[in-house]
């Protein structure tokens, strides 16, 4: 049994319209919708997944799509900052690319020794792609509709910003099993084993406690890996004894899941590696189909009429 989380499974946050959302992680950044499917407590929402050609975790970013939902406000008690690792040696690609599709982005920047290119997707959310060396990777390259050594590989981090950091700092360090890696002005860094898509969480201290409020264009949670039921039930016991509410699991069909709140107030789930997305999809045909679970079934035909039509990517062909 380890006793340190295996880094981030995926990541979930607020859009607006769904059609800007999934035309933009699927067309500019070049993710394949791996799970068309609804919100499994709102069955009137979608719930979309993006991810590499077979929806490995630790490259999952899914939105809840609030039509005409309000915007969101950045603050303490927040996922601030989503970012994507790419290939050493790629941003100059990535430049044109947004140049060319109209991406709000920044230049880039040099950060604890790492170049990052911070932009936003169409509704606002802070995003960033950071160049890693692919060499000693231990997952395997991306399959995407971009160039295997320019397309995004997977999850780099998340950056939280945490007005009582401290609390924080512990159930990373000392319960989740995180080192502490490095510090640069108010920036603390810390990391899981080299190698690992997803292994690293920044956190911004920030001295005035403005908090967050999640809505369109913020992070609804961050979702951290666990290889299986068993380990899941050793987390969750583990946090609470630390004094953490933490729920049940709960079955989301494509893994289990608990939730908690870190201290600081952004919400944490710990997600169980399989069953994966091919459960109930032909992993070839992923996302080409609207596919709930069976207590909705039943419901199917008003389920469709209730959400907005979209119009889907052709299915990702390796590059």
């Amino acid at each position: 049994m380890t006793e340190q989380i295996a880094g981030i499974h995926h990541v979930t946050a607020i859009a607006g319209e769904p059609q800007p959302n999934l035309d933009f992680y699927t067309g500019v950044l070049g993710l394949r919708l791996v799970k068309l499917t609804v919100n499994f407590d709102d069955p009137n929402t979608y719930h979309l997944y993006f991810g590499d050609d077979a929806g490995r975790p630790g490259t999952i970013m899914t939105f809840f799509p609030w039509p005409g939902g309000a915007k969101g406000r950045r603050g303490s008690g927040q996922v601030d900052i989503v970012s994507f690792a790419i290939p050493d040696g790629s941003m100059g690609f990535w430049m044109e690319r947004f140049k060319h599709r109209g991406v709000r982005f920044e230049a880039p920047a040099a950060r604890l020794d790492e170049e990052v290119l911070p932009f936003t997707d169409p509704d606002g959310l802070h995003l960033e792609l950071v160049a890693v060396p692919v060499r000693g990777l231990r997952e395997s390259q991306p399959r995407s509709t971009l160039p295997g050594d320019r397309a995004i590989m997977g999850f780099h981090g998340v950056t939280l910003l945490e007005s009582d950091w401290r609390a924080t700092d512990r159930l990373l360090h000392q319960t989740l099993g995180f080192r502490r890696l490095s510090e640069e002005g108010n920036r603390l860094r810390y990391g899981i084993s080299a190698g690992q898509i997803g292994a690293r969480v920044d956190v911004l201290r920030v001295p005035e406690p403005i908090h967050g409020r999640v809505a369109v264009g913020t992070v609804h949670h961050v979702a951290w890996r666990t290889p299986d039921e068993s380990e899941q039930l050793y987390w969750q016991e583990r946090l609470r004894s630390v004094d953490l509410n933490v729920t049940p699991v709960i079955d989301r069909k494509y893994f289990h899941s608990i939730y908690f709140r870190e201290p600081g107030g952004t919400l944490f789930e710990i997600a169980t590696d399989p069953p994966g997305f091919a459960v109930d999809e032909d992993p070839a045909e992923l996302g080409t189909h609207l596919m709930l679970p069976s207590r909705f079934e039943a419901r199917r035909e008003a389920i469709q009429r209730a959400l907005p039509r979209l119009s889907l990517p052709p299915v990702v062909r390796a590059a």
